[in-house]
């Protein structure tokens, strides 16, 4: 009989604990709360996420300058010979002009044959083109880069790119990055007072898309200057974008 009362009361005491979980007047947050691991913020009870783009721009301090030299000849050899030769006086003219082997690489080189199909469909001709990539830091000096090379043996001043160089690109994404949070900050703003909501901060916050839009300069674009020993190419320079996107969760309470 004891043993009976005895385990009817443990039954009970099981019971009363088993409700203490869900007593009135509880919430998800204190359960929430309770439940987060060490270390670890408490998931949201009401958040607002937010994806905004923000954008900086400068002005460059680094060109790349695409100049090719070309061939044509009725021997795959001979094209090749040709391109060699330009390519020696063209590194030479650059150099001596103040760049640095590094700042000169091959971005194409390719010889292939070309059929004639009108005049005689059976005659094989060769064409070869080898393009380089020169890169400088002087941007004020392109014009007169372009005019050592071309005068060196470049047949073809392809497109100029105006970038930034990696310090100066990422002094402009930390201004994109702010502008874009001050923009994340407004939408959460809009979005909290349509809901009946108020943001409380910012819980977790990451960046998403980025990207650096170089100003690009073509063929058509550029300019016969003056005569004399000053650069006779006139190239005008833009400003160059950075944009970066972020994801931002705010948490929100009744207002």
């Amino acid at each position: 009989m004891d043993r009976k009362l005895a385990t009817a009361a443990g039954l009970v005491l099981l019971v009363a604990l088993a409700g203490c979980a869900g007593l009135p007047g509880s919430t998800g947050d204190a359960g929430t709360a309770a439940n987060a691991a060490p270390g670890e913020d408490p998931a949201l009870d009401r958040s607002i996420e937010v994806t905004a783009s923000g954008e900086a721009t400068a002005e460059p301090d680094r060109a790349t300058i695409r100049v090719a030299v070309t061939a044509t000849g009725n021997d795959s050899a001979a094209v090749r010979d040709e391109l060699s030769a330009a390519d020696e006086s063209v590194r030479t003219a650059l150099i001596d002009w103040g760049l640095d082997e590094d700042d000169i690489s091959t971005d194409r080189y390719d010889v292939r044959e070309s059929y004639e199909t009108r005049d005689d469909p059976t005659r094989t001709t060769y064409q070869g083109i080898h393009r380089y990539a020169v890169t400088i830091d002087d941007v004020d000096a392109v014009g007169e880069v372009i005019d050592v090379a071309v005068d060196a043996g470049a047949d073809e001043v392809e497109r100029i790119e105006f970038g930034l160089s990696e310090e100066r690109e990422r002094e402009v994404r930390a201004t994109a990055i702010e502008n874009a949070m001050a923009n994340a900050d407004d939408d959460a703003a809009v979005l909290a007072n349509s809901s009946g909501l108020e943001v409380t901060g910012a819980y977790s916050v990451s960046t998403a898309d980025a990207g650096v839009t170089p100003y690009r300069v073509t063929e058509s674009a550029m300019t016969a200057g003056g005569d004399g020993g000053d650069a006779a190419t006139g190239v005008e320079t833009g400003d160059v974008s950075v944009r970066v996107s972020v994801n931002v969760v705010y948490g929100a309470e009744q207002a």
